[in-house]
C-alpha cells in the first residue's frame, strides 16, 4: 500500500492484514436486515409481529428483508396454524449467527480504527 509519492505511509507495512471493511456482509449492509438479524440472533425465534413493530417498518418492508436473509441462509421462515390465524416465526440459522457476529466484529474494528 503506498501513499503519494509511492511511499509507503509510516508504521504500515505491505503485508498488514487486510481493513476489516473486507469482513462486512453485503447482506447486512442495509439497515433492516442488520437490525432484523440482531433481534433473531439474541432469541430462540421471533414473532413477525414484534420484529415489524420493534423496527417500525411495515409488513411489505419486513417480508422482503425476511426473504433476502432466508435466501441467503442466514434465518429460517416458519409459518404455524394458530387458530384460524397462521402466525409467522423467524429463527436465526448457525450461518446467520455467524454472519452476524463476523459483521459486527467488522463494525467494532472499524469504529475502534487502527
Amino acid at each position: 500500500m503506498s501513499g503519494a509519492g509511492g511511499q509507503t505511509p509510516p508504521g504500515t507495512d505491505e503485508a498488514t492484514a487486510p481493513h476489516p471493511r473486507h469482513d462486512l456482509d453485503p447482506l447486512l449492509l442495509h439497515g433492516v436486515r442488520f437490525s432484523v438479524l440482531a433481534v433473531a440472533v439474541s432469541v430462540e425465534k421471533v414473532a413477525f409481529a414484534y420484529v415489524r413493530d420493534a423496527l417500525q417498518v411495515s409488513d411489505s418492508v419486513l417480508s422482503k428483508q425476511l426473504t433476502s436473509l432466508d435466501e441467503a441462509g442466514y434465518l429460517r421462515i416458519d409459518k404455524v396454524a394458530e387458530g384460524r390465524r397462521a402466525r409467522t416465526w423467524v429463527r436465526a440459522t448457525d450461518a446467520g449467527r455467524e454472519a452476524f457476529a463476523r459483521h459486527r466484529a467488522a463494525l467494532a474494528a472499524i469504529a475502534d480504527g487502527p
